[in-house]
Formats: structure tokens, C-alpha cells, sequence
């Protein structure tokens, strides 16, 4: 610091290549960066666990799904790929009647959730296709009635296979996972809580796949709403451990299938720890 005083000093640093700052703070920032460099290079090579899935059940979806044509799987069929990567699921069966729909509710146990089922309406809110917390088989009978005529009023295009009968989820907080496929950087997948957390404060952390699990943990620990997760005010903590498996088993998913450009997990139920977490609707896109 001197500024005119020190310039012919600052002339000789520089033609001898040694460093020198006008500031101190920006000299400090210099022997920040340096340390964090430092500390990068001991860190040893991420080792990216791979898990044993079934791989087959999953590329047999994808080989008769595009025979028909088709690029989009809607929850009704995800589920399976879900299962077959070790990532929990509620219970669920498809009902293409409305007598069907009721038979299946008595053996899931009420309540249950309906939602429309058809490989043409992937954002099922839109267009009303979800109804919740159903009692009575009296319910379901309207349920199934009311959210058919609802997907055959809103986009009579669409193929309809029925009504998803599902097992309802209580407790726990709703994270999202999702996964593009970015055309020069790969699969990348994104984590947050549900809400507005993603949709207005944009509290979002990013990875690439494929990734290790102390990646899965650290991609926890970005978002700045963990502490919610973590538990605050007397409340339990979320269990951690299950959301980083379901992100490491995502991870592993869309590196084993190129052909996936698009999927969600949406929201995926985190309960207390100990007692893990169920994906309760998901989406995927092929290309």
C-alpha cells in the first residue's frame, strides 16, 4: 500500500513474476484460493459405488414403450423402474374400472389416493387427475368417475388405462429429485425441498452423474433450508441416509440408460430418521 510511492517496487515485483497485491484483502483472497486448491488436490479420487439392480426389467420397459411409439412414462409405469433400482415405492395397482378401483382399494386398506393413469398426461395436477385421502368405496366409485371424465374433457386424445389406486403416505417432508440431460455436460441431477423452496426461493444444489455418496451427502448439506431436514424446534431429525441411497440409485439409473433426458421424483416423502423415505410420484422422458 502506497500507492505512487511504492510504484518503481511494485515495477521490479512484476518483472521478476512475484506476486503482489494493491490490497491485503485481495492477498488474503489469493492465500484462500490457494489453500482450497491445496485441499482439493489431497482429496482422493471420488470412488462411485455401483449398486446390484435389475437392469433388464427396466430395459425391457424401455424397449416396449418405444415400440409403441411412445417416449414419456407416466408414474403408472416409473414405479417399475423405481422398484427395480432399489428406490421404495407405495404400494399401487392400476384399476380400468371404476368396481375394479374399489376391489383394489379393500385390499390396499383406505385411505388410499387415486390418480388418472394414461401415457399421455405426465403432469397429472394439471388437469385435476389426482384425488387424495379417499375412504370409503363409495369414494373411490366418485374418485374414479370424476377424474375419467376429467381426462377425457381436458385432452380427449389421450390414451386412458384407468385409475393408480395407491397406498396413502402419511408424515414426513417432500424433497424433489430431478435429472436433464444437458447436451455438453451429461446428466444432471438436482436435489431440493418441495414447495416454494424450489419453485420461488430456487434453493436447488447440482450434481453430475455419476457421483459417490459423500457427493449425494454434500449436495444435502448446499441447500440452505437443510436445517429443516436436520430438525429444528424440537423436531426430529429427516432421514438423510435414505434421500442420499435414492440419489445415488438416480445416479446410477441415468448413467446405465444414455436414453434418459428427462425424470423426476416428485416429491419424494423423507420420514423420520431411521424410517427412510417412499418416492411417491415420478416421471420419465426418453429420447
Amino acid at each position: 500500500m502506497g500507492e505512487a510511492k511504492i510504484g518503481i517496487g511494485v515495477r521490479v515485483l512484476n518483472r521478476y513474476q512475484v506476486p503482489n497485491y494493491t490490497f491485503p484483502e485481495r492477498a488474503a483472497n489469493a492465500l484462500r484460493a490457494m489453500a482450497e486448491y491445496y485441499r482439493w488436490r489431497q482429496t482422493p479420487p471420488m470412488q462411485v459405488s455401483v449398486f446390484d439392480v435389475d437392469r433388464d426389467r427396466v430395459r425391457a420397459l424401455f424397449e416396449r414403450v418405444k415400440a409403441e411409439g411412445r417416449l414419456s412414462i407416466g408414474d403408472a409405469e416409473a414405479r417399475q423402474v423405481m422398484e427395480a433400482y432399489g428406490i421404495p415405492v407405495p404400494q399401487s395397482r392400476l384399476a380400468s374400472t371404476a368396481e375394479e378401483a374399489v376391489r383394489l382399494a379393500k385390499e390396499i386398506g383406505f385411505p388410499v389416493v387415486l390418480k388418472v393413469a394414461s401415457p399421455d398426461i405426465l403432469h397429472k395436477t394439471d388437469i385435476g387427475g389426482i384425488e387424495l385421502d379417499i375412504r370409503t368405496p363409495a369414494e373411490v366409485r366418485d374418485a374414479f368417475e370424476q377424474l375419467t371424465y376429467r381426462a377425457r374433457r381436458y385432452m380427449p386424445e389421450a390414451e386412458l388405462w384407468g385409475c393408480q389406486v395407491q397406498k396413502v403416505v402419511h408424515g414426513g417432508k417432500k424433497v424433489v429429485l430431478s435429472m436433464n440431460r444437458d447436451p455438453q455436460f451429461g446428466p444432471l441431477v438436482m436435489f431440493g425441498l418441495d414447495g416454494i423452496y424450489v419453485q420461488v426461493l430456487k434453493d436447488l444444489s447440482f450434481r453430475i452423474a455419476p457421483f459417490s455418496r459423500e457427493e449425494a451427502r454434500t449436495m444435502l448439506s448446499e441447500i440452505r433450508a437443510i436445517s429443516l431436514l436436520r430438525g429444528v424446534r424440537g423436531e426430529p431429525p429427516a432421514d438423510l441416509g435414505a434421500i442420499e441411497d435414492v440419489l445415488v440409485g438416480l445416479s446410477q439409473l441415468v448413467t446405465d440408460f444414455p436414453e434418459i433426458v428427462e425424470m423426476d421424483i416428485n416429491p419424494l416423502i423423507v420420514f423420520e430418521e431411521g424410517r427412510g423415505a417412499m418416492s411417491v410420484d415420478m416421471r420419465l422422458v426418453l429420447s
